[in-house]
């Protein structure tokens, strides 16, 4: 066992966990953060995408002890209490949901492109999303929910 100091949406720990852990199994079997998905194991799918430092990563190739220090955001962070972020309640208005199983990766590398860049055309949210698979949707309802959620985010307006 090594101590892992980081801080997950918000809240500083310091745990002792095993070392060969991955950060998603970390997450979701040791913090019961479920949000984050399993997909492909192999960083491919994107249903594991969290936010580490800033930037989406896939957490399912992610040693978790590469997070030592890190700040990451997992789709349990993004709400506040009741209240949605705008991008997840985009989601919801535009029916970039279907099955779900993608949707916090697509939320995630979502949130990561807006925290940098509030102003995307649609080609830059169509490469932020490059990393993450959806069998479901399609893409289209999805780039619209994020330029939505851009819109709502310059003008300031958090919640509906």
């Amino acid at each position: 066992m090594e101590r892992l100091n980081v801080t997950i949406n918000g809240k500083a720990m310091s745990v002792e966990v095993d070392p060969s852990l991955r950060l998603v199994d970390f997450l979701r079997d040791n913090l019961f953060l479920t949000g984050t998905k399993v997909g492909c194991g192999k960083g491919e799918c994107g249903a594991c995408t969290v936010i580490m430092n800033g930037k989406a990563v896939t957490s399912c190739i992610i040693p978790v002890m590469r997070a030592q220090g890190a700040v990451i955001e997992t789709i349990e962070g993004l709400a506040k209490g009741a209240q949605l972020h705008p991008i997840q309640e985009e989601f919801i208005e535009k029916g970039a949901i279907q099955c779900g199983f993608c949707t916090p990766g697509m939320i995630m590398s979502s949130k990561a492109l807006l925290d940098e860049n509030p102003d995307p055309t649609s080609l830059e949210v169509q490469e932020a999303l490059g990393g993450n698979i959806c069998r479901c949707t399609g893409y289209v309802k999805i780039e619209e929910a994020v330029m939505a959620a851009a819109e709502r985010m310059r003008k300031g307006e958090e919640a509906r």
